[in-house]
């Protein structure tokens, strides 16, 4: 019988850089994380997250890598410039890891990958038209339409992060003031509150949830989506009360025959979601597509 594929995942964030060997089932067999260090030049932060790989590569072989790292960047990852790691400007993060791991790379934005992965392997199976996002240190979106993951020009489609939802609002790290990253991100509420997103109270989170729900109303009017997954530290970590101020926010703001009644729900791969969708990003590199298995 023939050995499964397996993928090397990197999920590059903003909190913690981490790794897994993931199977083409979508199975996570080993994982390994460290924190981000933003203390580190370029190249330093490269090989930390490398230091989270190593660890696994006495665990089993792997066929190639797929990552999935905050945006913008260029097509294809050859340059990423992520919002919230200062130090990679340009960085060129594709020719990097090809050169030391010595199999194929393939690289997507993270909130992308998650939406690849959700498609293949969790909630997304579901719907043709859907998006699925990550409200963690930072917030980022990948859209599927038409049962297809949507690029955009530069690869970028999908950054509901950079939805307006506060005219007069905080000042993002894009340059534009009210952003959705900007006003319900990890790094948006502890700069408000002073304290760690885990410690947000009631008001806080149910302000988070309003905030998403408002950039998502105004994605789901635009793009006739069927449904919209949410994953992510800050998601996951507030709950319900989170999901249910959203979905009050997307009742008054869907209006339209179409939209009215659309949700928003937790991610079906939860905590995995990141690692097993940037391991998908690898798949769809080698041109293994894991619902045709």
């Amino acid at each position: 019988m023939t050995r499964q594929k397996i993928a090397l995942a990197i999920d590059i964030g903003g909190t913690k850089l981490a790794a897994a060997l993931v199977a083409e089932t979508g199975e996570v067999l080993a994982r390994h994380q460290v924190p981000t260090d933003h203390a580190l030049p370029a190249e330093r932060l490269l090989q930390s997250a490398l230091e989270a790989t190593r660890v696994l590569e006495s665990e089993l072989g792997f066929d190639v890598c797929g990552v999935g790292c905050g945006g913008p960047m260029s097509s294809g990852g050859s340059l990423v410039s992520p919002l919230n790691i200062a130090a990679w400007r340009d960085f060129p993060l594709l020719e990097s890891l090809q050169e030391t791991l010595q199999v194929p790379v393939a690289i997507d934005n993270d909130a992308k990958a998650l939406a690849l992965g959700e498609a293949w392997f969790g909630a997304g199976r579901r719907f043709n038209n859907f998006m699925a996002m990550v409200v963690s240190t930072g917030v980022g979106g990948g859209l599927f339409v038409d049962g297809e993951l949507l690029d955009g020009n530069d690869g970028n489609a999908g950054h509901i992060g950079h939805v307006v939802v506060e005219p007069a609002g905080a000042k993002c790290a894009c340059g534009a003031r009210g952003c959705l990253e900007a006003e319900a991100s990890g790094l948006a509420i502890e700069r408000r509150t002073g304290k760690s997103p885990a410690e947000a109270d009631l008001d806080e989170r149910t302000r988070a949830g309003r905030m998403v729900g408002r950039a998502v109303a105004s994605a789901v009017n635009l793009l006739d989506l069927e449904h919209v997954l949410v994953g992510g530290s800050v998601a996951l970590g507030f709950g319900q009360v989170f999901l249910e101020a959203a979905n009050r926010e997307m009742a008054a703001l869907c209006r339209l025959d179409y939209s009215m009644g659309r949700k928003i729900s937790g991610v079906g791969l939860g905590e995995d979601a990141p690692l097993v969708g940037a391991a998908a990003v690898g798949f769809k590199g080698l041109g293994i597509d894991p619902r045709s298995l």
